[in-house]
């Protein structure tokens, strides 16, 4: 049996979902796992304990069909999470995300940002019906931050900063995930939640 099909199969089996599965150098085996995703139920994060109980189903499972590999890591899907299934989007719609294009905008971007832009960071959110691109990021090239320690410059007035909408499909993309955004304030704040 293949490492993806068993691999899915066991964690699907305990109740969790298979994110990724990345084989590195040294024979490092790294599963990703979280909790299935239910519109309208509270967001469940994955804990160790749910790792330890995916870890030790799976290196029975691999072991009885014979797959090598020198260690074997199970995590959540952490901050910065991939997003790569038509239910990963529609999950994390309104949150804060990074998406590279395959290919650069080029002239369809009609001067509106660099030709050879393939990054972009901004709100995730559904295309209206009948819309070209059933997906769309809305983001602005907002001057960046102070660094820490550093005053802020002084703005003579406000400027409004133009808010671009770049429409997709998920076949467009060469990665999306969630832009890693760390909240020193604790859980209520304006975090987006993390899957």
């Amino acid at each position: 049996m293949a490492l993806q099909e068993l691999t899915a199969r066991t964690v699907q089996g305990l109740g969790y979902e298979l994110v990724e599965i990345e084989r590195s150098a040294g024979g490092l085996l790294r599963i990703t796992i979280d909790h299935p995703w239910t519109p309208g139920a509270a967001e469940q994060f994955v804990t160790v304990e749910d790792c330890e109980k995916v870890t030790r189903q799976l290196q029975f499972a691999l072991e009885v069909e014979g797959i090598e590999y020198r260690r074997l890591e199970v995590s959540s899907p952490g901050i910065d999470r991939p997003l790569r299934t038509e239910a990963d989007f529609e999950r994390f719609v309104g949150a804060l995300v990074d998406v590279t294009l395959k290919a650069p905008l080029g002239a369809a971007a009609g001067g509106q940002v660099a030709a050879n832009r393939k990054k972009f960071r901004g709100r995730l959110e559904r295309a209206e019906a009948g819309a070209a691109a059933p997906w769309q990021l809305l983001w602005s090239d907002e001057p960046p931050a102070p660094k820490p320690g550093q005053k802020p410059g002084r703005r003579k007035k406000a400027e409004e900063v133009p808010v671009h909408v770049l429409g997709f499909a998920l076949d467009e993309l060469r990665e999306a995930r969630l832009a890693p955004v760390v909240n020193f304030k604790g859980r209520g704040g304006a975090a987006p939640a993390e899957g």
